[in-house]
């Protein structure tokens, strides 16, 4: 089978709270900071802001979503994507679904998305057990676009993410009105 009728599959089947399809993508936002203060709005005129900014480093988004029952989990990390980050996030995730008996996670195929990772990041007893919790659906390579997390964070950065954020802190309270489930 395809990856691509494998993950349409996937999205086919009735809801069943027992095996949660869950969407999980990533993304980084580099963190700017203005020089100066932006000129402030007024009526048909937009905002004016100076095209010096001070560069803060980056910040990795986690981001989970049940499209089924419409719920996301949005995590922000300091660093990017590393395969740590990924297990931790994925160990966060098990946690939300404990009636769970499988979590069938649907994502694309970056180096540090599988079980491997749990490995990495955790003694082997319990990396196998997470390993077991999860049943991972993987896009075609130049299909992760069939990854509705795609379309979670395309709409998280046209609505609050498309502008100077200065710092993780912000960028964790501006993304916070998305969470579910912490």
């Amino acid at each position: 089978m395809s990856r691509i009728e494998d993950v349409l599959d996937v999205y086919e089947e009735d809801y069943n709270e027992k095996r949660p399809v869950i969407c999980m993508d990533e993304s980084t936002k580099q963190l700017l900071q203005d020089v100066r203060e932006p000129l402030p709005t007024r009526p048909a005129s937009p905002a004016k802001e100076d095209y010096a900014y001070k560069r803060n480093g980056t910040a990795n988004l986690f981001v989970a979503c049940e499209s089924q029952i419409g719920q996301r989990h949005i995590s922000v990390t300091a660093q990017h994507n590393t395969a740590v980050d990924f297990a931790y996030f994925m160990q966060g995730i098990e946690r939300c679904y404990a009636q769970a008996d499988i979590i069938r996670v649907v994502l694309d195929n970056l180096r540090t998305h599988g079980a491997k990772s749990f490995y990495e990041a955790f003694e082997p007893e319990e990396a196998r057990r997470l390993a077991k919790r999860f049943e991972l659906h993987y896009t075609p390579k130049h299909g992760s676009w069939l990854n509705m997390a795609e379309i979670e964070l395309a709409s998280l950065n046209k609505r609050c993410l498309n502008r100077r954020i200065p710092d993780e802190a912000t960028l964790k309270r501006e993304v916070g009105v998305y969470e579910w489930g912490t």
